[in-house]
C-alpha cells in the first residue's frame, strides 16, 4: 500500500496547522500587542517549536498510530492512554466541526448566499463530508495528492499576500506606529500598553494558530519510516509556518494596522488590502486553507479511533479497514460527531471551539513527561530502542512542560465557559454540558466497556 513520504508528511503538517487562524483571527492578537504583533507570533512559534520537538521525540520511540494516545499509553499505561485517547477524539471531532463550519460559511459568502441560514449550513456540512469521504476512499496516494495540492494552494495565497504587501510597503508611507494612536469611543486607547499579563494573553492567542502539529502522528502507520521521518518533518514544517506567519503579520501591520485592529470582516486579512484582486486572492486562499485543514482532519481523527480499536479498548469494528485502506467505520463515527455537535451549538464558531481547546492541555502536560520516561527507560510499556538525546528528549520536554503550565495558569477559564447576553456575563451551559459529557461521562463509559471486554 502506498504510504506518505517525508515531503508529504511535511506538507500534511503544514496543512494540519494553517487553517482559519492566520486568515480570520490576527486582529485579536493585534488588539492586544499593537505594533509588537509580529514579535508575538515569533514568540508563539518558539513555543510551538519547543512542543513540536517534544512530540517529534515521542514519535521516534512509539510509531503506532494515535499520536498522544499512543505515547501516553506507552508511558503511563492503558488507563491514562485511554483517557487521553477519548478526550482527544472528542476534541479532534469538534475541532473538525469548527473547521467544517468555517469552510462552509466562507463558501456560502463566496456564492452570495446567507451564511447564517442553518439549513444551508447543514446541507453544506453533508456535502463537505461526502467530498472528504470520497477523497479518503480513493486511497492514500490520492489523499496525499489532494492534501499536498491544498497545502500548496494556501501557501501560494499567503506568499502572494506577503509579496504584494512588501511592494505596497516600499511604495507607501504608512507607519505601523499609527495603531497605538487608535482610541475607543470613550477616548481610551484601543491597544493597551504592553505588560506581562497582556504579553501572555497575546502569546496564547497567537499560539493557537500553530496548533495541529500534535495530531500529525495519528496516522503513523500510513507513513514511510515514521520513526525517522516524523522527528524531521514536524519541526521543519513549524519553521516554514513561522516564517509565513511572521511575513503575513509584518506586512499587514505595516500596510493597514487600523483595519487589522478594527475590521469586522470574516476574513480579516482581506480587509487590510484596498486592492480588490489581492483581497479576493486572500478570501479564496482562506477557503483553500480551511478545506485543506478539513482534509487533514479527515485523515487524523478516524485513525485515532482506529488505534484505540486495535488496542481492544473500543469495539473492534472501528479498527477495520476497507480495500482502499480507510478505517471506514471510524471515519463515519468521527463525521457524525463533527456534524451533530456543531448543529447543537447552532454553528456558533466560538461555542464549538470551547470544548476542543481543553484537551490540548492534557496532551501538552502528559506527552513531555512520557518522553522523559522513554529516555530513562521507565515507561509502562516497551518502546523502540531509538537514538537518545538529552537535549531534545529531556531539556525540551521540561521546557515544554513549564511553558504549558504557564499557558494553563493564564488560560481564561471563566471566559471560556461564559457568554455575554444583553451586556451581562452568564454561564454557557452548552459548553459546560459538552465539557462534562466529553471529559467525564464518555471516558467513564469507554473505561467500563474496556473493563468488560477484558473480562
Amino acid at each position: 500500500m502506498n504510504k506518505l513520504g517525508f515531503y508529504s508528511i511535511v506538507l500534511l503538517t503544514i496543512n494540519s496547522v494553517i487553517g482559519t487562524g492566520i486568515f480570520l483571527s490576527p486582529g485579536g492578537v493585534a488588539k492586544l500587542a499593537g505594533s509588537l504583533a509580529p514579535q508575538i507570533y515569533i514568540a508563539a512559534a518558539i513555543f510551538a517549536a519547543v512542543l513540536s520537538v517534544t512530540f517529534a521525540s515521542a514519535s521516534k520511540y512509539v510509531v503506532k498510530s494515535g499520536a498522544a494516545y499512543a505515547y501516553c499509553t506507552a508511558g503511563f499505561g492503558k488507563n491514562v492512554g485511554l483517557y487521553v485517547g477519548v478526550t482527544r477524539f472528542v476534541a479532534a471531532s469538534i475541532a473538525w466541526g469548527v473547521m467544517a463550519t468555517g469552510v462552509i460559511k466562507v463558501s456560502l459568502q463566496i456564492l452570495g448566499l446567507d451564511s447564517a441560514d442553518m439549513t444551508l449550513v447543514t446541507v453544506g456540512f453533508l456535502v463537505l463530508m461526502a467530498v472528504l469521504l470520497l477523497v479518503n476512499l480513493f486511497g492514500p496516494k490520492f489523499f496525499a495528492f489532494v492534501s499536498n495540492l491544498s497545502t500548496i494552494g494556501k501557501l501560494l495565497a499567503l506568499f502572494i499576500t506577503i509579496f504584494a504587501g512588501i511592494f505596497l510597503i516600499l511604495t507607501s508611507e504608512t507607519s505601523v506606529a499609527s495603531v497605538e494612536s487608535l482610541t475607543k469611543p470613550d477616548g481610551s486607547p484601543l491597544v493597551a500598553p504592553m505588560d506581562f499579563g497582556t504579553f501572555v494573553t497575546a502569546l496564547i492567542a497567537a499560539f493557537y494558530a500553530f496548533t495541529g502539529f500534535e495530531s500529525v502522528a495519528s496516522g503513523a502507520s500510513d507513513m514511510k519510516n515514521p520513526q525517522k521521518n516524523l522527528p524531521r518533518a514536524i519541526p521543519l514544517a513549524i519553521g516554514i509556518i513561522a516564517l509565513v506567519y511572521f511575513g503575513i503579520i509584518l506586512v499587514a501591520m505595516n500596510i493597514n494596522p487600523t483595519a487589522m485592529v478594527t475590521s469586522k470582516d470574516v476574513v480579516v486579512l482581506a480587509s487590510v488590502f484596498e486592492n480588490p484582486l489581492i483581497a479576493k486572492v486572500i478570501i479564496y486562499g482562506a477557503f483553500v486553507s480551511m478545506f485543506g485543514i478539513n482534509v487533514a482532519a479527515s485523515f487524523h481523527t478516524p485513525r485515532l479511533v482506529e488505534a484505540m480499536a486495535n488496542e481492544g479498548q473500543i469495539p473492534a469494528l472501528f479498527g477495520k479497514r476497507n480495500k482502499a485502506g480507510l478505517p471506514l467505520n471510524a471515519f463515519l463515527l468521527t463525521a457524525v460527531f463533527a456534524i451533530v455537535i456543531p448543529m447543537a451549538f447552532e454553528y456558533s464558531m466560538r461555542g464549538i471551539m470551547i470544548i476542543s481547546s481543553i484537551s490540548r492541555f492534557v496532551q501538552f502536560v502528559l506527552v513531555p513527561v512520557a518522553v522523559i520516561l522513554f529516555f530513562y527507560g521507565k515507561s509502562k510499556e516497551a518502546v523502540l530502542d531509538a537514538p537518545k538525546s538529552f537535549l531534545t528528549d529531556v531539556v525540551f520536554s521540561v521546557l515544554s512542560l513549564v511553558l504549558t503550565l504557564l499557558l494553563l495558569v493564564k488560560f481564561n477559564w471563566v471566559g471560556q465557559f461564559s457568554k455575554v447576553v444583553d451586556g451581562v456575563s452568564v454561564a454557557n451551559w452548552y459548553a459546560i454540558t459538552a465539557m462534562v459529557l466529553g471529559y467525564v461521562v464518555l471516558p467513564i463509559f469507554v473505561y467500563k466497556f474496556n473493563k468488560r471486554s477484558l473480562k
